[in-house]
């Protein structure tokens, strides 16, 4: 029996684009000729609920419980508004769809919406949104609106519910599956009851033999069981099997076999080959051959006599990255995505605004050594990077596809090589791509490759300054110092490319004085301009980083060794300093609200804290200093050398001295914004148009350094000289760049 796949990704993830995982294994399984259909449950629920039907229906659920004198006068005021509710819902979804951009208008006047307690920060947020565009502030104005309503959902409605995430406290490290099992034997709640309604139209229309569910997150968790059960229960002949983010993190240690009354089978990491498997076992029930004693399974959790067991007896080995095939995103509703922008953070602002394609540069991490990181897992130890030819491949398909052409590449960390190889040959193929990733702050991040990577499309990186304490920089083994993060942090700056740090606190043997000069490390960078967007999060530890397997190596003491049945990943623990790290919560993501905006830099780091905090031990201008350190000419012979720009128009005139005459060249050259000229003697002009024509981007060869010099010194001598001359200073600056 030939085998139908339907895939899906459970209620909530991302409200702007769809969650890649389906649509990976979707274009794994068209190289592989199977039939599959994939579908974002998640978005599908919210269009459903924030529709006008669908908050008609709300409000008559909710009826009961307002009537009640529980609930709050926020509730209550939403519930008397139901009508302003009820008439603008499908405008407002619309426009947040991009369908209806005229309505920007209205939602500014500000007496469109109904408002209740989210817009009470708006008068604090008004100066954040001075500069932003009507289209932008509209679509703040509107975010909020929704999450008026979700407000009154979680209240009146259903406790669980979130726009990115639902029932998260149920999926969070539940060691026991417990507390999960009892929730599903309950009623389904009114979210259940509309995201049953829509699976089973699916699941009738499609007719699957195999069900797959993608849980990346903990807040997928809950649907992923309720999808699954409503399956077992009404068409008990569909196999059904779970992978993806949080199996791969949480499940590992898997041993209650009640989750098998909802699951067939969980798979972990790379999903490809264990799911061909089970499509073979699927499809050959009778396969077990006289020298086989079982089935053949990759990384598979089942049940088998009762018991849970593990099977990786799989003799295939997991495809290369050549070979997966381009994320196929087809049967996915893209122009009906819906862009929010909920805070002024930048860089999380891109997370939820604005459709992006996704795109893996390189399986794993080729860094695979941060202490707090789960690099004893396939998803970072295994690394592979993918060719850029390749990968260019994949982006005009995807392009030709979706009709999007934003790429997000969900790296571990991007590696440098391989970001230059990919930004050469987009501008080779001259492709107009935005792009943006995840990348570590290290040296190779030099200005000329930040301003190739421009040129390519790149607006924006994040990267992990974790901690801004070059002592601890060097415990984790992050491979960076806070000098080195502030240079490379510049040269992307200075190019035009948004800087995002993701910042932590609270790691093991951190002492407050290292906080607080963190902290300062933090403002001054801001300060100095070459970071616009940070996030502050707490360290925890995970079962699979170094910290938590040689805890005694960090000063860690585990508060409990008990391996739970269910899921098993943050882990409980004592540091030896005592240190209570909760407390610096407040006050470090309130100083950096206000440093990504500009302001309060001559705060003393005491007003950010309603406690005694140690006077800062870092030097007031040490970050400018290091930014003040110039760079040194040694260029190495082997780097590659690019033009950017186009062919000069030259011409040649005479210049004389005290009776001397002799020719020179003009070269004109413009760029996008300016023209600009430069004037060398005619030889050398002569030379430099030549040599420029060769190393153009759009040149078949790559040239290196020594190449050029080399090509120079056939015809003319001093190439140093000629090199770090003001006409080459000049083209430096307009996009002649040494890689």
């Amino acid at each position: 029996m030939k085998t139908k796949l339907f895939v899906i990704t459970p209620p909530f993830t991302q409200l702007n684009t769809p969650y890649p995982a389906t649509a990976y294994i979707k274009g794994f399984l068209n190289t592989k000729n199977i039939e599959s259909v994939q579908a974002d449950l998640g978005i599908d629920v919210i269009l459903e609920l924030f529709s006008k039907k669908g908050l008609q229906d709300l409000f008559q659920v909710s009826e009961f419980q307002v009537s009640g004198s529980e609930i709050s006068d926020n509730s209550k005021r939403i519930f008397a508004l139901q009508g302003e509710y009820i008439k603008t819902i499908d405008s407002v979804i619309q426009f947040l769809q991009g369908k209806n951009p005229t309505l920007a208008l209205q939602i500014c006047q500000e007496d469109f919406l109904p408002e209740a307690s989210r817009f009470a920060q708006l008068e604090e947020l008004d100066w954040a949104f001075g500069t932003m565009g009507t289209q932008d502030k509209a679509k703040h104005l509107a975010t909020l609106y929704l999450e008026d309503i979700s407000d009154f959902i979680v209240e009146c409605v259903d406790e669980n519910f979130g726009f990115s995430r639902y029932a998260e406290r149920l999926g969070r490290s539940a060691n026991s599956f417990d507390e999960l099992y009892d929730a599903l034997q309950q009623e389904p709640t009114y979210i259940d009851s509309i995201l049953i309604s829509l699976l089973k139209a699916k699941i009738e229309a499609i007719k699957p033999t195999l069900f797959l569910i993608s849980v990346p997150f903990p807040g997928n968790l809950y649907s992923a069981f309720r999808s699954a059960q409503w399956v077992k229960q009404n068409h008990p002949e569909i196999k059904i099997s779970m992978g993806g983010g949080f199996p791969n993190t949480e499940l590992r240690s898997l041993s209650d076999k009640r989750v098998f009354e909802f699951f067939d089978f969980i798979t972990l990491d790379d999903g490809e080959v264990p799911i061909e498997e089970l499509i073979f076992n699927l499809e050959n029930p009778n396969s077990v051959t006289s020298t086989e004693v079982e089935k053949r399974y990759k990384r598979t959790f089942l049940l088998e006599n009762g018991e849970v067991v593990y099977k990786n007896n799989s003799l295939k080995h997991d495809y290369k990255q050549s070979q997966v095939g381009t994320p196929d995103y087809s049967d996915l509703p893209l122009d009906k995505y819906i862009s929010v922008i909920e805070i002024v953070n930048p860089m999380h602002r891109m997370w939820s605004d604005g459709r992006w394609n996704k795109l893996t540069m390189a399986h794993g991490c080729y860094w695979g050594k941060c202490t707090f990181c789960d690099i004893s897992l396939d998803y970072i130890k295994v690394y592979e990077p993918v060719a850029a030819s390749l990968l260019c491949d994949r982006i005009e398909e995807l392009i030709e596809k979706t009709g999007q052409n934003g790429f997000h590449f969900v790296d571990e960390a991007a590696p440098p090589a391989l970001m230059r190889a990919l930004a050469l040959e987009i501008l080779k193929r001259k492709l107009a791509v935005t792009w943006w990733t995840n990348i570590r702050f290290e040296k190779s991040f030099s200005k000329d490759l930040c301003l190739l990577l421009k040129a390519s499309g790149c607006i924006a990186v994040s990267g992990g300054l974790e901690v801004a304490s070059d002592r601890l920089l060097k415990l984790i083994d992050k491979g960076v110092t806070v000098e080195q993060v502030a240079k490379v942090t510049r040269n992307f700056t200075e190019a035009g490319i948004m800087v995002h740090a993701y910042l932590m606190y609270g790691y093991p043997t951190q002492t407050i004085q290292e906080t607080v000069d963190s902290l300062e490390m933090v403002r001054q960078l801001f300060e100095a301009g070459v970071l616009q967007s940070g996030f502050w999060h707490q360290f925890a530890l995970t079962a699979h980083s170094p910290v938590g397997l040689y805890p005694e190596q960090f000063g860690v003491t585990k508060k409990t060794e008990v391996i739970g049945t269910f899921a098993n990943n943050d882990i409980e623990y004592t540091d030896a300093t005592g240190i209570n790290h909760d407390k610096f919560s407040f006050g470090l993501k309130k100083s950096l609200f206000n440093f990504m905006h500009g302001i309060c830099f001559d705060y003393e780091l005491q007003e950010w804290f309603d406690f005694k905090i140690p006077k800062t031990k870092i030097h007031p201008d040490f970050i400018f200093n290091a930014l003040e350190e110039q760079n040194d000419f040694n260029t190495k012979p082997n780097a590659k050398v690019v033009w950017l720009g186009g062919k000069p128009a030259t011409e040649i005139f005479t210049k004389s001295k005290k009776g001397r005459s002799w020719e020179m060249m003009s070269l004109t050259f413009h760029d996008k914004k300016e023209s600009f000229n430069i004037q060398t003697s005619k030889e050398e002009g002569e030379w430099l148009t030549s040599i420029l024509s060769k190393i153009a981007v759009s040149g078949s060869k790559n040239y290196t350094f020594q190449e050029v010099k080399n090509d120079f010194e056939t015809e003319l001598e001093d190439f140093e000289l000629f090199w770090y001359s003001k006409p080459i200073n000049t083209l430096r600056e307009f996009g002649l760049l040494v890689l």
